[in-house]
């Protein structure tokens, strides 16, 4: 991953990923509220130019962004502030171009204007972050186009460095060792959770998800972050259909009962799963 840097202080990154649908049905999961909640965080967009896209991150963690171009079903442009005080200005586009065969390419291009490598990092990190949810993306759109969604995560800490922190994760919940196309389920003492292993990454900043079917049929993501002594992890679901919004009601204060044990956000330099 790297930064492009041009003559006229340009600085930028993208992202593409080629997901199956029409462009219109690729532009609904991209460019609407429900369809961003769907494989994102919680969103709202305000479908318009001059109009705003807010996404929820967390408690206190809100992004927003005004925007700039509105052109569906092939290209949005956004500007926010979100690098914090006296940084440039973050542009972000979204573009759908159709391919042969049923699908499309979704790219994002995020870019600032600057003299110095300052905000480099931000974008570098900004631009890592957009793979593993275009892996939920692509499922979402593969198997779950268009269903109700409903959405969780639960977060903690665990002492690093992070591969440590990820084996004490996977392993506290029965999936250590999981492979690709592997069905796996988790363990006893852990919320019942089974499916297919789709994608699954040991290196450098872990994840893996599986694709659902019980408690019902969604996805399940898991990942780390590096901070500092300490990593962060955590374990997020998608439940699509029918069931979703009750299975999500049922299972969240399960898992945050879980991991609030296993792994809490404070006090945990002393504690192993």
């Amino acid at each position: 991953m790297s930064v492009k840097k041009e003559a006229s202080g340009r600085r930028s990154v993208q992202v593409e990923v080629e997901v199956p649908g029409t462009p219109e049905e690729v532009w609904q999961a991209i460019a609407t509220g429900p369809g961003v909640s769907s494989w994102f965080v919680p969103a709202e967009l305000d479908e318009r130019e001059g109009g705003a896209i807010t996404c929820h991150f967390g408690p206190g963690m809100d992004s927003s962004a005004t925007i700039t171009e509105w052109d569906p079903p092939h290209r949005l442009a956004a500007e926010s502030g979100d690098l914090g005080p006296n940084a440039p200005m973050l542009a972000t586009e979204w573009t759908v171009e159709a391919r042969s065969g049923g699908t499309c390419v979704v790219r994002v291009v995020h870019s600032l204007f600057a003299s110095t490598d300052d905000w480099d990092d931000q974008l570098e990190s900004t631009e890592s972050g957009w793979p593993a949810f275009f892996l939920i993306l692509r499922l979402y759109l593969t198997h779950f186009r268009g269903r109700p969604c409903s959405t969780f995560q639960v977060t903690g800490f665990a002492p690093g460095p992070e591969s440590k922190a990820w084996d004490a994760l996977v392993g506290s919940l029965g999936l250590g060792g999981a492979t690709l196309g592997q069905r796996r389920n988790t363990s006893a003492g852990a919320p019942p959770v089974a499916g297919v292993v789709e994608a699954i990454r040991e290196d450098r900043h872990p994840y893996a998800m599986l694709l659902l079917d019980e408690p019902a049929p969604g996805a399940a993501f898991l990942n780390t972050c590096g901070i500092g002594a300490r990593v962060f992890l955590a374990v997020g679901f998608y439940f699509y259909g029918d069931r979703a919004s009750a299975t999500a009601a049922h299972d969240e204060p399960l898992w945050r009962a879980w991991m609030s044990e296993h792994f809490p956000a404070v006090n945990n330099a002393s504690n192993t799963a």
